[in-house]
């Protein structure tokens, strides 16, 4: 069975082939999968253009030190 959850444990592992064909999958079978829309380009190498590094968040992730604030990063992270 073909999960987000398998297609992360793939991105991990390096395997980004295989998890960019499941997220693609997941994608048809579901269009609103936004979880799948971000990986797909994140894995295409769609991304914004790189403006430099951002310091705010540079202190932010030196610092973190809570589950928390490791979600708040990932998923600003997820957004570039």
């Amino acid at each position: 069975m073909k999960t987000l959850t398998l297609a992360s444990i793939y991105e991990l592992q390096g395997l980004k082939k295989e998890a960019l064909e499941i997220y693609k999958e997941l994608l048809k079978e579901n269009p609103n999968n936004k979880e799948a829309k971000i990986a797909i380009k994140r894995l295409s190498g769609i991304r914004k253009k790189y403006l430099g590094v951002n310091e705010d968040m540079k202190k932010f992730f030196l610092n973190m030190d809570s589950e928390v604030e490791f979600q708040e990063f990932e998923r600003w992270l997820a957004r570039i």
